[in-house]
């Protein structure tokens, strides 16, 4: 477990763009039970979340459709509420970060680390703004 004072500034990145930080499987399973688009991002510490993966996702909320709830947890940190939304991502295997998005609890469209790591947070902001263009 990383300590809090550690990731806070990483956690306070995408909650000042309006995500909810998520820190149980029960806030999980109701977040992804709300009818509309859910916005689901795995954040971490590692060196692709900071350059590509939090930047692209919040250049990404600047589009006309947009989802209708944003939330995150935190790896290595929310380990009960991480552990939860991926089960809701199967059949993807376990990586941080990403992103996914749900629509009525159904996952319509994931981006894995091997997607986020090496690419510019523009190209991760555009391929979100696609999903959110198809399914918001």
């Amino acid at each position: 477990m990383y300590p809090a004072e550690l990731v806070k500034p990483m956690r306070d990145q995408l909650a000042q763009v309006g995500f909810d930080e998520l820190y149980s499987a029960d806030a999980v399973d109701a977040a992804l039970s709300q009818p509309g688009t859910t916005l689901v991002v795995v954040n971490s510490v590692c060196g692709c979340a900071a350059a590509n993966a939090r930047p692209g996702v919040i250049q990404s909320l600047k589009n006309d459709k947009r989802p209708a709830q944003s939330v995150t947890v935190f790896a290595g940190v929310d380990k009960e509420a991480v552990n939860k939304v991926r089960e809701h991502m199967v059949p993807f295997p376990p990586s941080s970060p990403c992103m996914a998005l749900f629509k009525d609890g159904e996952l319509v469209h994931m981006l894995e680390r091997h997607h986020i790591e090496g690419r510019p947070a523009e190209l991760i902001a555009e391929n979100l703004k696609d999903a959110y263009n198809t399914h918001c």
